[in-house]
This record gives structure tokens, sequence and C-alpha cells, in this order.
């Protein structure tokens, strides 16, 4: 029996926290009936994913040099049969990039790769990009986003949305020189499944036993609501002028306030897309499911699940870019609470952020006088 290397390269947005994350917590089981998940000291595969895909990331690329080639020695000195790699940043890689992989990981033919997409609908997959942008450092309204990825498929502010998110460029790029039946398609149930069928349906691809993994993951990317997505929306317009550093930003504003405070709040309100924007969404899951139909790639799920659940009759819609004040400054009270518990935890009173922030006050004092 060839050894097999299933690389699962994305989407974003479908699951795929959950899904590693579980992989990890269950990587001693795995390995001891057969599954190699190779993430060495790190707890998931970013940086050679990110080496991999070649992009500049914030000023990252020169840091995470190598990561991909070390790897894939990593792969070729262990000797299980399975091999089970997954980010879902691998789903944006060039097909130059491409190649490289199926080169590194097939080895010469003796391995046998598959490659494996998780895909959502494109209804839920936008609010949830867009919520993510927030997070870090974007200032574009979601009526603003829409309108972009409708119209402006190939413009520079959308490419990298339809290189991770256009199912038939993915996996027409990855599965390029592949068999259909070493190409497979797993669909993310609609709302209200329990997570389990996502980890069901990965599991029959990559021919794991449920048993082998009994430990859960509690991991899952909390969406952020309407009041705390334009928070973060008017934070980055005020920061774009005070010099934060990436790293700075990173830490108080995506992690601290986005993701450990926001993301939490009870109560939020789910952006959803305007009832004018489904008819075209419609239009995308039609080419999708054709595309997967005609391409006899490997299905896993039901293919209805990438249609857009439409809402219901009599259900009013609610602007994400107009909550209410009152929602707002909640949100906000929320997040300086969370700042200033995070100052006083982590640095002394001549500390890093009290120095940040008396450096922006100055130069806040400075434009007043």
């Amino acid at each position: 029996m060839a050894r097999k290397v299933f690389l699962h390269v994305g989407a974003p947005k479908t699951g795929t926290t959950y899904l590693q994350d579980r992989l990890f917590h269950n990587r001693v089981s795995l390995e001891n009936h057969g599954v190699f998940y190779p993430v060495g000291n790190e707890p998931d595969f970013f940086r050679p994913a990110l080496d991999l895909i070649d992009r500049p990331w914030g000023g990252m690329r020169k840091t995470v040099h190598g990561e991909w080639d070390t790897l894939v020695k990593r792969v070729r000195r262990h000797e299980s049969e399975t091999i089970l790699i997954s980010h879902h940043l691998f789903a944006g890689a060039r097909p130059d990039r491409v190649e490289k992989a199926m080169t590194d990981l097939g080895e010469g033919g003796r391995t046998e790769v598959h490659i494996v997409y998780t895909a959502r609908d494109i209804a839920r997959v936008l609010a949830a990009e867009w919520q993510d942008q927030m997070q870090r450092e974007r200032k574009v309204t979601f009526a603003r986003y829409l309108e972009r990825m409708q119209t402006a498929k190939q413009s520079r502010s959308a490419a990298w949305f339809w290189r991770t998110h256009g199912l038939p460029d993915v996996l027409s790029r990855w599965g390029r020189n592949l068999p259909p039946e070493r190409v497979h398609l797993i669909t993310v149930p609609h709302d209200g499944a329990p997570s389990e069928v996502l980890w069901r349906r990965f599991c029959e691809v990559v021919g794991i036993e449920e048993s082998w993994t009994p430990i859960d993951s509690d991991r899952h990317n909390q969406s952020l609501g309407r009041a705390e997505a334009t928070l973060l929306r008017r934070l980055n317009a005020r920061l774009e002028s005070q010099e934060l550093t990436r790293e700075d930003y990173r830490h108080l504003v995506t992690d601290v306030i986005a993701k450990r405070t926001l993301a939490h709040r009870d109560g939020r309100e789910r952006v959803t897309m305007p009832p004018t924007a489904f008819d075209w969404a419609d239009e995308v899951a039609d080419s999708w499911i054709e595309w997967a139909e005609l391409a006899k790639v490997d299905i896993a799920g039901d293919l209805d699940d990438l249609r857009p659940q439409r809402p219901e009759a009599g259900v009013e819609w609610v602007d994400p870019d107009a909550p209410r004040t009152k929602d707002v400054a909640d949100a906000a009270i929320d997040a300086l609470v969370a700042v200033v518990v995070e100052a006083a935890r982590t640095d002394p009173p001549q500390g890093p952020v009290a120095s940040r922030a008396a450096r922006v006050m100055r130069r806040v004092r400075g434009r007043r006088s």
C-alpha cells in the first residue's frame, strides 16, 4: 500500500480551527494508529504554510523562511503510512507554490498525495471574513466589502478572498495533476448542526476512526456581532495615525479586545447578508455545485450545504453597518476594561503599555495646543 499524505488546504472560516485543534490534542493517539500529524513544537502549521505561499503577511515572510522545507524533512523521516497536514493558508498558494508542495510531498511518486478542502456557503463565509477583516486593521464597511466581492473578483482588495474561497479555482489549482478521487471536498453543514458532523466527514475522508480522537476541542472562531465589528472598524480608523506597531496591534486589538473580549460578549447580533444579495449568492452556489459534479471529485457531505439559507419570510434584516449607539458604547466599555486589566497584569507602571499610552497622549495634546 502506497504511503498517503492528506493536505487539508482550507478554506478559512470553514471549521478549520476546530479540526486542527482536535487533531493536535489527539496527535499521540493518532500516531499510535498510523496517522502522523507532524506539527513538531508548534500548535499548528501556520509557519510552514506561510513560508510555502510566500506572502509578506505583516512583515513575517523572513521569519518563517525555511519552515516548509523543515516540515517536508519531518514528513520524510517518519514511517507512518498516513500523514495529515492542515492549514487554511495553503488555499491561497500560487500555481508555482502548489507545484513545489506537490513535488516535495509526492517524493517522485512514492507517496500518494490527496487534497482536502472544506467549503461553506458564500453567505456565511462573507459575513465571517468581513468580521475577521475588522480584527486586522481594516476599516471597510460591510456594504462596501460585499460590493467588492460581488463586482471586483480580480481586484487587489478581493483577490485573496476569491483565491481561498473560490471553490473551482482552489481545487483546480491544487488538484490539477491528481485523479478526481484524490481531491476531496467536505461541505460544512448549515448552522445548527453539531460540530461532530463536520468532524465525522473529515474523519471519513482521511481514514480516521472516531475512537482514535477521544479528546474534543472547545476552540471555535467565535463571531463578532454588529456592534462589536463597528467598534473595531471605528477603532482602526482612529488608530491609523497613532503609529501602533503590527505586533502591538495583534496583541492589544486582535487578541485582547477582539478574540478574548468582544467575541464572547452576550447578546451579539449576528451579521448577515441583505436579502438583495441572495440571488447573487445562489448563483455562486450553483456554479460551485456544478463544477464539483462535473469534476467528479470525492464529496463528503451534501452539496446542498453550499446553498445559502435565505432568511425566513417576515424576518427584518438588520444592517451590520448601523448598530445602536448604546450597543457600540457598551462594547467599547468592555474593550476598555479588557485593555486596562491587561496593562495592569502584564506591565509595571512605566512598562511598555504605559509608555505607549503616554506617547499617544502627548501627540494628542500637541495637536490640540
